[in-house]
């Protein structure tokens, strides 16, 4: 199976646009979400968060989100080190995935997909890509976090110009029903390029 690598900043639309993806019979791993997963239910990684963050790293036996976005986001060495941790876990849990999908091709959809060189096992990637001012707006409403706090989180992942120079798709995510239409654009390209195998 052929494995489509789908990303963009935070805010950009990713998730929405992979169940577009999924809409059309396309299974979908979202990395964020198998993250937070295995942040809850691996004992390994959970000793390890503690060792790095400390005990207030989870409540409940939960990984506390809030505490530890507060604590990686405003240090890069400290980003970095818990990304060692967990990273390489999702690389082990989406290859487990992969193995009980069936069809022409999956989406991995990763926010840091060309950060941490994922991009490199897939066959083709697809960048998202909405004006920051939009992307701001979106996560204020969805995760009630400040200004600051989302312009610390976008600072910590490359610009859309970087990325730009490594996707082989772009999808500007403005417009609903003009990210439909292109997504529709993009499958049907997907699925002939796999049959003539120029993927």
């Amino acid at each position: 199976m052929k494995i489509v690598g789908l990303t963009g900043g935070i805010g950009s639309g990713k998730t929405t646009i992979a169940f577009l993806f999924e809409n059309k019979g396309i299974p979908i791993y979202i990395a964020d979400e198998r993250a937070k997963i295995i942040t809850n239910t691996s004992k390994i990684v959970r000793k390890k968060i503690i060792e790095l963050l400390g005990k207030n790293a989870y409540q409940n036996q939960k990984i506390d989100r809030n505490y530890v976005a507060k604590k990686i986001f405003n240090d890069e060495a400290l980003l970095q080190k818990i990304n060692a941790i967990i990273h390489p876990k999702v690389a082990e849990d989406f290859l487990k995935w992969l193995k009980k999908q069936k069809g022409p091709y999956c989406i991995k959809e990763s926010a840091i997909l060309f950060e941490n060189g994922s991009y490199k096992s897939c066959d083709h990637t697809i960048l998202i890509t909405t004006p920051e001012k939009v992307r701001i707006q979106r996560v204020m409403k969805r995760d009630q976090l400040t200004i600051l706090e989302i312009k610390t989180r976008i600072k910590n992942q490359w610009s859309d110009d970087e990325k730009i120079l490594l996707a082989d798709t772009i999808i500007e995510n403005t417009q609903l029903e003009k990210t439909k239409d292109s997504v529709r654009k993009i499958h049907l390209y997907l699925l002939e390029s796999i049959k003539n195998d120029e993927i």
